[in-house]
């Protein structure tokens, strides 16, 4: 990561009170990038996003994702040149509990997210943070590759699924063939995570740990 070319950039998070969006926060701020949050409060207690007390060194906005108009008006005011959409409902078995919710952050949150954008004339570059579970789950050996089929069996993992063709589909439709657009769009999918100030449930190494502390 090359601070020289954060230093000063004008960069938006959704998501930035979850545990990845915290990190990305800090290394942002210590990069020298002008950060602003959108984001529901912080999950979970503790917090990793209020431990570092990033809220002073950051603007910060609490809203909801699946709001247009809020979540539209705040990216437009932030006047970002880098978008980061991090905001997503994460866990598998909520999504068994609460499908609707899931589908709604994920899929029509990611959709209002790509309508923002469409919106703000500063921007260069948006990036959707998805998942690998996006992917249709063969119970193979073989890692994932982008060329797999996209799929998914439980609710959140077709919800990431959604989001990848929706973001495909901006890209194509809005952005790609546009040459009045400098909005570049690239999705990024990861897997497990691991890392400290990790409070959320089901995240397999951080309940490991749990489990054998707790032994």
């Amino acid at each position: 990561m090359d601070p020289s070319f954060w230093k000063g950039r004008k960069v938006t998070l959704t998501g930035h009170t979850g545990f990845k969006g915290s990190w990305m926060s800090l290394v942002l701020l210590r990069a020298g990038a002008k950060v602003t949050g959108v984001a529901l409060p912080p999950p979970t207690h503790p917090s990793l996003f209020e431990i570092l007390n990033l809220k002073d060194d950051m603007q910060c906005h609490i809203a909801d994702i699946r709001d247009l108009e809020k979540i539209s008006k705040l990216i437009r005011d932030s006047q970002p040149e880098v978008l980061f959409h991090m905001a997503a409902q994460p866990l598998v078995r909520a999504s068994y509990r609460e499908p609707v919710e899931t589908y709604g952050t994920n899929v029509m949150g990611t959709l209002h997210v790509m309508e923002a954008a469409r919106a703000c004339p500063h921007l260069k570059a948006l990036v959707n943070i998805t998942t690998d579970k996006c992917y249709e789950n063969r119970e193979w050996v073989w890692p994932y590759r982008e060329t797999d089929h996209l799929g998914g069996y439980d609710p959140y993992s077709s919800s990431k699924a959604c989001a990848e063709i929706l973001t495909s589909c901006y890209q194509r439709s809005f952005f790609e063939n546009d040459d009045k657009s400098p909005l570049h769009l690239a999705s990024v999918r990861a897997g497990n995570v691991i890392g400290g100030g990790d409070w959320a449930e089901d995240r397999l190494v951080a309940d490991i740990m749990r489990s054998f502390l707790n032994s």
